[in-house]
């Protein structure tokens, strides 16, 4: 496989996949805010449960909350481990594409090629990573409207 000696395709190598690792970088950090607050939730409830002022039928409610706030504290545990998975991936497909671009101007031919697979393969890793923590993202947001529907609902009932 012939090396272009232009640098503008190193350059695209190693930037596209700095890029994804920052868009990683960034739903990690909102995924952790989000599953902070999904933890902080589980407490009140679980406060609010323990009391002994609690009406049955609130604690009723308030369990079926608990219940879906722990199921979305363990899919936000799922989907931060993709994005750190991807963030992984595109970090050593960033390594392995600035490290075969410089073993490329050596005329190092092999190694480039191993390299340039490394760079491949993490990078799908990487994609393959981001695209399921996205999936369970979603899920987790359909969790956490569907409580506050019903929520919302239960409001309503009581004040008409």
């Amino acid at each position: 496989m012939a090396v272009e000696p232009n640098p503008f395709a190193a350059l695209s190598l190693i930037v596209a996949p700095a890029i994804l690792t920052n868009a990683s970088s960034v739903l990690a950090m909102s995924t952790s805010n989000r599953l902070a607050r999904a933890v902080d939730r589980a407490r009140e409830l679980a406060r609010q449960l323990e009391s002994p002022k609690s009406a049955d039928i609130d604690r009723e409610r308030r369990l079926d909350e608990m219940t879906a706030t722990e199921q979305r504290a363990v899919m936000l545990l799922h989907v931060l481990q993709s994005f750190y998975i991807a963030l992984g991936g595109f970090a050593s497909a960033t390594l392995a594409s600035l490290l075969g671009a410089v073993m490329a101007s050596f005329g190092r031919g092999a190694i480039v090629i191993s390299l340039e697979v490394l760079a491949v393969l993490a990078g799908i890793v990487g994609v393959g990573a981001l695209v399921r923590g996205s999936i369970l993202l979603i899920r987790e947001t359909s969790i956490a409207v569907r409580v506050i529907s019903e929520r919302a609902a239960s409001v309503r009932a009581r004040l008409q």
